[in-house]
């Protein structure tokens, strides 16, 4: 369902929402009833953990050498009110850390997501699973919660890694991708935009929702929309920023652990243009990383409304684009314009049989909720799930370990016959 879909079936009480585009950010969003939040103790109150009797889905194991650990923690912007709800005179966000760990069974394995954040995003249907048909706070990652961090790994400061998932979407929709950087010894920082996310759970318990920005949707006519996707955008850049300054201050020994020099960017869709867009802005990131999201705020590219960095591309720093089936610098307006202008080393890499959610976690967690074969193809394409997420896993690391890891294993440099699935876009 596309923005003006949304924006329809906005005013209908109760009932699922459509998807949020933001270009070719296609991601299911939710405002249930008035959209009042939901508190963890709420969600205690109405049953227990969402989908408790639903399965609970197992991501593919991390394949790089080292335990990982994780931590959530809240980070707090005074320096501007909240763009949503102006009435708040700061922005707080929550962030997930990601880390080379040393093994310790004294720590919990973590959580997918929290329990009051998985409510909302169980009652969205997201993205083909029907409601109830995942335990979403049930599930279960490969991460030791606040376990110590292996000083060992990498031999010194380690590179740190930004990513954001797609509109609408929850930090958690890349923990497959995330957890197995972590493992090849990189930190990684999962941001939640809140009152963009459907659920965002702060350690009082509380949930901020995404009605503010479904309203914004209601009000907003066609003529207008490209104004409030560049607002998305431009919240979505400030709040990556802000991350960017607080990498040093991270907690639990983490800040001094990152290397502020070897910073890399990464995201789906509309995390995927956050992450060249923030590349365009701040020279503090020295790698970027786009999976399938366009570069132009229109609710359907056009080649219209380019974002900055699609209009004029980036300097020398390296960049990566992954694209869906049939979407290239060839066929997409917004990318052949970045292509166009860009000087520096790129590479556009399209993974055959795929669809847009096929950069997520979906690929993983879809084939396990019960659902038919046609939803499948629907959702993720033709291509095999596992070997969708194993390309995904080995691109993105070849990227980055050539240009922060100080590692090349020379699978950027053509088609590769361990990789069929991939296909090189040239020039």
């Amino acid at each position: 369902m596309n923005l003006r879909d949304l924006r329809s079936s906005r005013s209908c009480s109760r009932s699922r929402r459509g998807a949020l585009a933001l270009g070719l950010a296609v991601a299911t969003v939710l405002a249930a009833g008035a959209a009042a939040p939901v508190s963890a103790q709420s969600a205690q109150d109405t049953g227990g953990a969402p989908g408790a009797h639903g399965v609970r889905a197992e991501l593919p194991a991390p394949t790089g050498p080292h335990a990982i650990g994780t931590f959530s923690t809240r980070l707090v912007d005074r320096s501007r009110h909240d763009p949503w709800v102006t009435s708040q005179p700061y922005r707080e966000l929550m962030v997930n850390v990601w880390y080379p760990a040393r093994a310790s069974g004294g720590h919990g394995v973590a959580p997918y997501m929290a329990e009051g954040a998985a409510a909302r995003w169980d009652a969205t249907g997201p993205h083909g699973i029907p409601k109830g048909a995942v335990d979403w706070a049930g599930m279960r990652t490969h991460a030791r919660e606040g376990a110590p961090l292996d000083k060992a790994a990498g031999g010194g400061r380690l590179p740190v890694l930004v990513y954001s998932a797609g509109a609408g979407d929850p930090r958690s929709w890349g923990t497959a991708l995330v957890e197995d950087m972590a493992s090849r010894g990189y930190v990684v920082v999962t941001v939640d935009h809140t009152y963009e996310s459907p659920g965002v759970q702060f350690p009082d318990g509380s949930v901020k929702d995404n009605k503010p920005l479904l309203d914004a949707l209601a009000q907003t006519p066609p003529e207008k929309m490209s104004p409030l996707l560049k607002k998305v955008l431009d919240i979505r850049v400030a709040d990556d920023k802000f991350v960017l300054d607080r990498l040093g201050a991270l907690p639990h020994g983490l800040g001094k652990a990152v290397d502020r020099n070897r910073i890399g960017m990464f995201g789906h869709s509309a995390g995927g243009i956050a992450a060249a867009e923030t590349m365009y802005e701040d020279k503090r990131v020295k790698a970027g990383l786009n999976m399938d999201g366009t570069l132009e705020n229109n609710p359907e590219p056009n080649g219209t409304n380019l974002t900055p960095v699609a209009e004029h591309g980036l300097d020398h720093r390296p960049f990566l684009l992954m694209g869906r089936d049939g979407s290239d610098h060839t066929t997409e307006p917004s990318w052949r314009s970045f292509w166009k202008h860009s000087p520096g080393w790129k590479r556009d890499l399209n993974l055959r049989g795929s669809k847009h959610q096929t950069f997520t976690d979906l690929a993983a967690i879809l084939p396990q909720a019960g659902v038919g074969r046609d939803v499948i193809e629907k959702n993720i394409g033709t291509v095999d799930p596992a070997r969708a997420t194993a390309a995904q896993r080995a691109y993105v690391a070849s990227f980055f370990d050539r240009r922060l890891g100080g590692r090349d294993d020379h699978l950027l440099d053509g088609p590769s016959d361990r990789f069929p699935e991939v296909r090189f876009v040239r020039p």
